[in-house]
């Protein structure tokens, strides 16, 4: 399984795109929970802000988007999980390698 998180917006308009392969990572089975967990069907509900980031995370059959006020409880969790186990990607960019946890 993969999560993809895309977040764009902010004053510059930039795009990053991080993306985790689950079933590579040592804390898997965490993983599964946490997706599990998401409210997929019902994100917090907040109105819409100029110049902030917007997230779309995607983790195949969910997908979300997301204003940044929205990351909360387990979207919050499951975004700086991918944010750490991952370099971001820039349009254009080759893709990187996910990267392996250190402990």
């Amino acid at each position: 399984m993969d999560v993809i998180v895309s977040r764009s917006g902010g004053l510059a308009g930039l795009r990053l795109t991080w993306h985790v392969r689950v079933d590579e990572q040592p804390d898997s089975a965490d993983w599964y929970l946490l997706i599990e967990e998401i409210p997929w069907t019902a994100p917090p509900p907040v109105p819409p802000e100029p110049d902030r980031f917007v997230y779309r995370i995607r983790c195949e059959p969910h997908e979300a988007t997301l204003a940044e006020r929205q990351l909360t409880g387990p979207w919050r969790k499951l975004v700086d999980l991918v944010q750490e186990r991952s370099e971001p990607e820039r349009p254009g960019q080759r893709p990187t390698p996910t990267r392996r946890p250190t402990r």
